[in-house]
């Protein structure tokens, strides 16, 4: 297995986190990242960049980070007890973009490097990540594109790998108290190590690359679509649905509270405008029923799977 090199994988996030930004700038006309410094006491720090008000994007979050310490948080060690007593370096670009126009889905995407390394022993590491599409009043045309371009950024590393992440997604993202997927899902993976150090980051590469290809085409589509107060409603009530996750289930928010990462970048993740309403339901045949009867749940979007 050839040698890991963090600092390439830190260069390409820089630039990941570049690109991802100005497109998204770009696409939204008026709004502008504003970047901030920060430090982790125990060690490393990061450059977070958030946008809110914007035309387009009612807020997001585009943050790089790069930690290191002598000793992991519990969420990383309990489930792998070979690291312990290990120092680490976790390293990666995380974002969440929650836009105004309800038909415009909220987008999700992380890519991730961790080694941990002891003297005398060979480092422990591997490569994470993906995205995923959260629509309130979804399009089949965005969902099948979405897949479509997820299914491009792994199809150079195998047949098998855009159906194994895809079905990964589909159970990660899922809010077991709800019975119902987060959103129509995309990639997920982790623990990414086997094929060695260049493949891997060559597949993460074409994840992190893939994402803006896949979002910003439906941003450009339904950036204009009018919509009522009632649309508007519904989405602030969905999102609700997003905080629950990532407040109750989601792996990343855990590590990097318990590792001492900041927390305002960390909880960038969070919508700013969000509704919860006691037992409710749509109304059966509405524009909101079609959401829960035919989007969240898994599915497959490019007539592949068996």
């Amino acid at each position: 297995m050839s040698h890991p090199d963090i600092e390439l994988v830190k260069d390409y996030l820089l630039t990941l986190q570049d690109d991802i930004c100005a497109q998204l700038e770009a696409e939204d006309g008026t709004g502008k990242f504003v970047q901030e410094d920060w430090e982790r006491e125990a060690g490393g720090g990061g450059r977070t960049r958030v946008l809110t008000g914007g035309s387009v994007i009612e807020q997001g979050g585009v943050n790089f980070s790069h930690v290191y310490g002598d000793q992991l948080p519990p969420s990383a060690t309990a489930a792998r007890p070979e690291l312990a007593g290990r120092n680490f370096q976790a390293v990666g670009v995380s974002l969440v973009i929650h836009p105004h126009n309800p038909f415009i889905p909220t987008s999700h995407a992380n890519v991730r490097f961790f080694i941990a390394e002891k003297e005398g022993e060979e480092p422990v590491w591997w490569f994470g990540g993906g995205f995923d599409l959260t629509p309130y009043y979804p399009f089949e045309e965005d969902c099948v594109d979405w897949h479509r371009t997820a299914q491009a950024a792994c199809t150079p590393f195998g047949d098998d790998v855009y159906p194994r992440y895809k079905k990964w997604c589909d159970e990660y993202f899922y809010l077991k108290h709800r019975n119902e997927t987060r959103g129509v899902g995309g990639l997920f993976f982790d623990d990414l190590n086997e094929a060695g150090f260049e493949t891997s980051f060559d597949f993460m590469r074409s994840v992190g690359d893939h994402y803006i290809k896949a979002y910003r085409p439906i941003m450009n589509r339904r950036k204009d679509t009018p919509f009522t107060e009632q649309h508007r409603d519904f989405q602030l009530y969905r999102r609700g649905r997003y905080v629950e996750f990532n407040l109750v289930f989601d792996r990343g928010t855990l590590f990097g509270l318990q590792s001492g990462g900041r927390t305002e970048s960390i909880l960038m993740s969070l919508p700013p405008l969000v509704k919860w309403r006691y037992n409710w339901s749509p109304e059966a045949g509405s524009e909101e029923a079609r959401l829960y009867d035919g989007f969240l749940h898994s599915r497959d979007w490019l007539g592949t799977e068996a």
